[in-house]
């Protein structure tokens, strides 16, 4: 592989990045903000590589005229169309995150997964 092949590449290095870094922190943190905020990234990266996956080198818009060319090339849609309806999908599923933990910090005391266990288990 030349250094022009993996320049075309760059993309994907960026979304692998994305996805491993979204995963260590849901893995590896044990406050409840930082694990939404990591899903928050990983889903980033899915986001990112469907886009990617649309894109058409010299493509367009796919809207035809009257006068459409036979040898023109289009770029898919339906990569665009999904990640909106992800994207509003992620930000409810966020803010439901989000109030989730608010009241959990209002029981508990703490927004801390071991803290929470802890308490859990005394009562």
């Amino acid at each position: 592989m030349d250094i022009n092949s993996l320049a075309g590449l760059f993309n994907y290095w960026i979304v692998i990045v994305l996805m491993m870094t979204g995963f260590y922190i849901v893995i590896a943190r044990g406050n409840l903000i930082k694990t939404v905020i990591g899903l928050n990234i990983f889903q980033i990266s899915v986001f990112l590589l469907y886009i990617t996956m649309g894109r058409v080198d010299q493509g367009t818009a796919p809207i035809i005229q009257e006068a459409a060319q036979a040898d023109q090339a289009y770029s898919n849609p339906l990569s665009s169309v999904l990640i909106l309806t992800a994207i509003v999908v992620g930000v409810a599923t966020t803010a439901l995150a989000l109030a989730l933990i608010v009241r959990i910090r209002e029981d508990y005391g703490s927004i801390e997964e071991d803290e929470i266990l802890i308490l859990d288990r005394e009562s």
